[in-house]
């Protein structure tokens, strides 16, 4: 058995010394003997003294820092770190490491970065951080090593930067994208075909993947019977889930009718109508019920039923595209006895589509806060080039959501690339020069924003052919990617970024104009010099240039 206490020893010419004692026994059982080592542990107390030291002058901090000696054992530990890990200073400061920090790699393993900090001296992830209690930050984690004056390792630090919130608007970016591509199923549906059945089983399998619920069923409306048929259902365990004709006001479905408005029932096995009480639909366990009204031109075209299994939980985002894919089923319903009027009534359609691609670059500006208020900018500058071009209406329409969507293969890139506040290494840049290629492969399967391609894939691109990331030149570049190019350029460089305040207006303008026959087409250039002298082609988010 062996035992390593620390203390203080002192030397033949009287001065004291931190050691640490190694006592060990030895014997045959006859006798006992007790030998003792001890070892000088000056250095390492001064280099223990030095992390806490270091790390404590980064203690305002918000980011997570916990430091360690080069065998692991945890020197400092800041109140962030408290409340990450949920262990206090006083429980964490002496212990290994790996007692009290609990983490998951998202990507590669501990071997992977342990072996990457011996070799470079730094490692840097994406990671889990796990507080005691179970629950985790989505995080950052950097680790480098610590040199003393002489440049010799001395200990670790680590450091967790939460990116929880950004992966929450990461998230549901990707859900806007999920609901854009469910809708588009659902118009084409509509547009192709004149058969209510087959549009509304496909509007129902958008229903209940999007809205993550376990069952669905339209009743259409006789308005010469005034009753709600039953037409079509799906995700019930019977094989055919047939419900009674229903009365105007009758039943929920009925009520929902009536009222123009969405019925919903939390505990459905507690009540009682005459459906409810079938053995069939017993057999079915739904908890949760919304009947909602399918009404197209102000009309009642029928009744969309949801069910679910669950105490469903819903919130305001939850009943808003409800209501929207309510909205295309009674476009659906109505399309087939009034296709002729199908554009007219697909407006509101696009309006949705445009409102959720809008909500989609809030979403991207969210990610990154040094860039916020980016798109919006870019997009209203870019319009007004483009009408000063005499650009039709029809194509604006297309350069707009461009201009929206511009940054969106940005959602592939790292959060350590995309938000590195310093210049960006080679490996780092190949990554980032990556984007416009990641838009064109997210973006291309939604025929719906086919011809809004040219900007997200294009505006990279350099009028003598040194862009990316296909190397066009001079007319190969799209016109919109050309035009945006210059915008983009201008309102990143009037606009404050950590590594630089914002150019004054003069300095932004005289840029472009060198770039002229370079980066940018001679042409729009001379275009949009003028368009800047004219005070009237400003809005009033436009102000600030």
């Amino acid at each position: 058995m062996e035992h390593r206490p620390e203390l203080t020893a002192r030397r033949k010419d009287g001065t004291e010394f931190p050691a640490q004692i190694g006592l060990s026994t030895v014997g045959d059982g006859s006798e006992v003997l007790f030998t003792a080592v001890i070892i000088d542990i000056s250095e390492r107390k001064r280099a223990g003294e030095k992390i806490r030291h270091q790390a404590l002058m980064l203690e305002g901090v918000t980011d997570i820092l916990v430091s360690t000696d080069l065998d692991g054992m945890i020197q400092s530990w800041n109140k962030p770190a408290e409340r990450a890990f949920g262990y206090s200073a006083d429980e964490a400061i002496g212990r290994q490491v790996n007692e009290v920090v609990r983490s998951e790699y998202v990507k590669g393993s501990k071997e992977e970065a342990d072996s990457e900090i011996r070799e470079k001296g730094f490692w840097s992830g994406e990671v889990k951080a796990y507080h005691r209690d179970g629950n985790y930050l989505l995080t950052i984690a950097s680790v480098s090593m610590i040199l003393d004056g002489k440049g010799n390792p001395m200990g670790f630090l680590m450091m967790y930067h939460d990116i929880s919130d950004r992966k929450k608007a990461e998230e549901k970016i990707h859900q806007q994208l999920q609901h854009l591509t469910a809708l588009r199923r659902i118009d084409q549906a509509i547009a192709g075909s004149l058969d209510v059945h087959l549009v509304l089983d496909i509007a129902l399998s958008q229903v209940i993947t999007e809205l993550n619920v376990d069952a669905a069923a339209v009743f259409l409306f006789d308005s010469v019977s005034m009753y709600l048929n039953f037409e079509i259902g799906k995700g019930f365990h019977a094989t055919a889930y047939q419900a009674l004709p229903l009365r105007i006001g009758e039943g929920y479905a009925g009520k929902a009718a009536l009222e123009r408005r969405i019925i919903q029932v939390q505990d459905l096995r507690s009540r009682t109508t005459d459906v409810l009480r079938s053995p069939t639909f017993a057999r079915e366990g739904f908890q949760t019920y919304l009947g909602i009204p399918l009404i197209a031109k102000g009309e009642i075209k029928g009744v969309l039923e949801i069910f679910d299994r669950t105490q469903l939980q819903t919130d305001e985002e939850w009943l808003d595209f409800m209501e929207i894919l309510a909205g295309q089923i009674a476009i659906a319903i109505d399309s087939t006895t009034l296709f002729k009027n199908l554009q007219k009534s697909n407006i509101n359609l696009i309006h949705a589509y445009d409102a959720t691609i809008e909500g989609w670059s809030r979403a991207l500006d969210l990610r990154d806060k040094e860039t916020e208020g980016h798109t919006q900018r870019v997009a209203e500058l870019t319009i007004r080039l483009a009408r000063a071009m005499d650009i039709g209406e029809d194509e604006i329409i297309h350069i707009r959501r461009g201009a929206l969507l511009h940054d969106i293969g940005k959602m592939g890139v790292p959060d350590q690339i995309l938000l590195k506040p310093g210049k960006l290494a080679d490996t780092e840049w190949e990554i980032m020069r990556k984007h416009p290629t990641l838009a064109h492969d997210m973006l291309a399967p939604i025929s719906y924003l086919q011809r809004a391609l040219d900007i997200p894939y294009c505006h990279h691109e350099r009028w003598d052919g040194n862009g990316y990331p296909r190397g066009l030149k001079e007319g190969q570049i799209p016109l919109a990617a050309r035009l945006f190019a210059i915008v983009d350029v201008f309102d990143a460089l009037t606009s404050d970024r950590p590594y630089r305040p914002a150019w004054s207006r003069e300095q932004a303008i005289d840029h472009i104009s060198d770039g002229a026959g370079k980066d940018f087409d001679p042409q729009i250039v001379e275009l949009f010099l003028r368009m800047m002298d004219n005070p009237g082609n400003y809005t009033s988010q436009l102000l600030k240039y």
